[in-house]
Order: C-alpha cells, then sequence, then structure tokens
C-alpha cells in the first residue's frame, strides 16, 4: 500500500448521524468514509481502493446552528420537476465550524481478476489528459501513486470534495514527506459509535459499517486492522 496525507479544512461541516431522522446533527469529527470521499474526489480508479488509517483533529471542535431551507424530494424522469415553492421544507441543524483536519489514507491495488463489479463514484468521461496517457500504460501501484500525487499537488479533482453537505466545500493541500508534525487538540474523549463506511461488496444492497471512536490527544485511530468494525 502508499500512504498519502491531506490537510483539509473550510468553515462548516455537517457528517450527519444517521439516527437523527429530521434534523441533521453532525459527528463530533469527520468520518473514516467522508474522509476517503475526499481522497475518492481526486484520484478513484477500479484499480484501487482508499482506507483511512489516521484522522488529526487540529481546530477546537466548536458547534453552529443553523436553520435552512432543503428541496423534500429527489428529482427523477419519473417525479418529473421539482416545484421549489411546493416541497420546500425548512430543518434546523447542527454543524460543525471552522474545521481542519490531517487525514493519513493508503490506497491498496488490486489486481483485475480481484476487481469485479464496484462503486464508480466519478463519471468515467471525467478523466484528463495526462490521466489518459497515464492509463495507457502498464498498470502498476507506482503509476497510481505518481497520479494522485501530480492531482493532489495541483488542487485538481473531478468533483469538489465536501464535508458532509455539498455547500460545504474542502480546501485541501497535500502534505509532503517530512513536513513539520501538525499539532492536534490536547482533546480526548469516546466519540461513541461513528459510521466507519459503506459495503459495496455487493451495489445491490449497500451496507453501513461502523466502529468506535476514540479521540485520543486529537488523533483517531482509523486502521481498520486495529479498530473493530461491525456491519
Amino acid at each position: 500500500m502508499k500512504g498519502f496525507c491531506l490537510e483539509v479544512s473550510g468553515p462548516y461541516a455537517c457528517f450527519t448521524r444517521p439516527e437523527m431522522k429530521v434534523e441533521r446533527v453532525s459527528y463530533d469529527v469527520i468520518t473514516p468514509s467522508a474522509a476517503r470521499a475526499i481522497f475518492d474526489a481526486i484520484l478513484w480508479k477500479p484499480a484501487i481502493r482508499w482506507h483511512v488509517t489516521r484522522i488529526e483533529v487540529l481546530s477546537p471542535i466548536r458547534w453552529i446552528s443553523v436553520r435552512r431551507n432543503e428541496v423534500g424530494k429527489v428529482a427523477s424522469p419519473r417525479s418529473g420537476p421539482i416545484i421549489v415553492e411546493e416541497d420546500r421544507q425548512q430543518r434546523a441543524g447542527l454543524f460543525l465550524r471552522d474545521v481542519k483536519y490531517r487525514l493519513f489514507a493508503e490506497f491498496e491495488f488490486m489486481p483485475p481478476e480481484r476487481r469485479g463489479k464496484v462503486y464508480n463514484p466519478v463519471p468515467e468521461y471525467l478523466v484528463d489528459a495526462e490521466d489518459a496517457v497515464e492509463l495507457r500504460k502498464d498498470e502498476s501501484p507506482a503509476k497510481y501513486a505518481a497520479m494522485f500525487e501530480r492531482r493532489a499537488r495541483k488542487g485538481q479533482c473531478f468533483n469538489q470534495p465536501y464535508f458532509g453537505c455539498r455547500e460545504f466545500a474542502v480546501d485541501f493541500r497535500l502534505v509532503a514527506p517530512g513536513e513539520n508534525p501538525a499539532q492536534p487538540i490536547a482533546d480526548t474523549r469516546d466519540l461513541g459509535w461513528m459510521l466507519y463506511d459503506l459495503d459495496f461488496t455487493d451495489p445491490d444492497n449497500i451496507k453501513p459499517q461502523f466502529f468506535r471512536a476514540e479521540m485520543k490527544k486529537g488523533v483517531i485511530n482509523t486502521d481498520r486492522n486495529h479498530v473493530e468494525v461491525r456491519g
């Protein structure tokens, strides 16, 4: 596996707790699935799988309560157009503000025989010219590592990464090897059961997975080899 570190920040974030059915209430920190989605937004290919191994919380956990308008249904060819005035719903949300993290992740290279049918969050047409050249060469972990480094360094992404809600855009930068370590907050707390990720083994039956999250002096271990994950 090849490891990378991203420093990410933004004015607002909402990593919604699934047990909250009406109002949006965020987890205290970013979830591993939301962190993995940021790496996917920069580079996703069928040959690699991102695994988030560590989260460092760099800014104090602060909250903000916001009431906003949302649309109460999803547009589809069957439902026809959405009339905003008829489907508007006003909901309160408890969000995070002024968030900043360092996310550590590794990608696993998957040989063709292990790929099968996988979830694809990126439309196939979103491939730039440099990536197309790379994909025509022999696949290897080094090729994908170089591709990710180039894209992250330039700030390129297939789609704008976000903190839970699409309007909460993420600013990201690649942390170079050997760069001075960050200073996580000194907070230690049991965060309880948190969404770890979604299991896409069967695309027709996607299952949530949870883990017991513990933050120790601002650091959360999310390495699947060292934490208990329940489906």
